[in-house]
């Protein structure tokens, strides 16, 4: 079988399977997996199925663009190995994500090995499923990274503890809506309590939302702040950016700049040093 993708990505498969054009002159399968990510890659990977057709029969167009539910996650297949899927919904019905249109509610996989949890919700599953997950993640030679995110009002005293144990590279939480804010304070608190925050080594992030109707530069920019002012890496996330690509509204340039490791590092470290100065005063 090969998988054809649309676009490389940090995460898409590298294997000798794995194609991300239309085929070339030896090529030949018994099967074809197109599979499309993001939506605006939905009519390069329907040229690509149209392109395929013509050297296999068996040819197979999905993925998330197209609301494809997944079912048991088998490593390797989309996704390069080290990444991995241990639970697929979510409980929780936010206006801009269609992860539980797709998937439905929160539903437990077998747990695969790997060291990127890719969860859309890992901490909405039960406890019992999240600490077999911090077991796997313990047994793993690289330090796990939690790419899906954390939902702040989940987190538990008892997952803190768990991470001082796993000392993980990155976790990162979510500022989408104006009450996400509250339980923001709530995990900076007690991952604070915890010696976990401030982080020397950065690992502590959390996605913001920006560009979305009604937004502007400076209330996006003050939400981007708050973060900082919890001690979390804050990583604008733009709300439909082809739209703002077309239209060259700014958003892009703000987004990026916000994005960017370097610059926010910087901005981490002015706000600790400036936390720092006003307590000796």
């Amino acid at each position: 079988m090969i998988r054809v993708f649309p676009r490389k990505t940090v995460a898409t498969p590298d294997d000798d399977r794995v194609r991300f054009s239309a085929p070339g002159f030896f090529d030949e399968a018994e099967s074809v997996r197109v599979s499309v990510t993001f939506i605006e890659d939905k009519p390069r990977g329907e040229m690509l199925a149209n392109a395929w057709r013509g050297v296999c029969d068996d040819v197979t167009l999905g993925g998330p663009a197209y609301n494809d539910p997944g079912d048991e996650f088998i490593p390797g297949l989309y996704v390069k190995p080290g990444y991995t899927i241990t639970s697929r919904g979510c409980p929780n019905h936010c206006w801009f994500c269609k992860v539980p249109e797709r998937e439905g509610p929160i539903r437990e996989l077998p747990i695969q090995p790997g060291y990127n949890i890719l969860d859309s919700n890992l901490l909405a599953c039960s406890d019992e499923h999240i600490k077999a997950v911090f077991a796997m993640l313990a047994s793993q030679s690289q330090r796990p990274k939690f790419t899906g995110g954390f939902e702040a009002k989940r987190l538990k005293p008892w997952i803190v503890d768990y991470l001082i144990a796993l000392k993980p590279k990155s976790v990162f939480f979510a500022y989408d809506e104006p009450s996400d804010y509250e339980p923001l304070v709530y995990a900076s608190r007690l991952l604070g309590e915890a010696g976990i925050l401030p982080d020397p080594g950065r690992a502590y992030w959390c996605y913001v939302l920006i560009g979305y109707r009604g937004d502007t530069f400076t209330a996006a920019e003050k939400r981007l702040n708050d973060v900082l002012k919890l001690r979390f890496m804050p990583m604008a996330m733009l709300f439909d950016k082809e739209k703002h690509r077309v239209c060259r509204d700014g958003w892009i340039s703000f987004q990026r700049t916000w994005a960017n490791h370097i610059i926010v590092g910087c901005k981490m470290t002015e706000s600790l040093l400036s936390d720092a100065e006003r307590l000796r005063v």
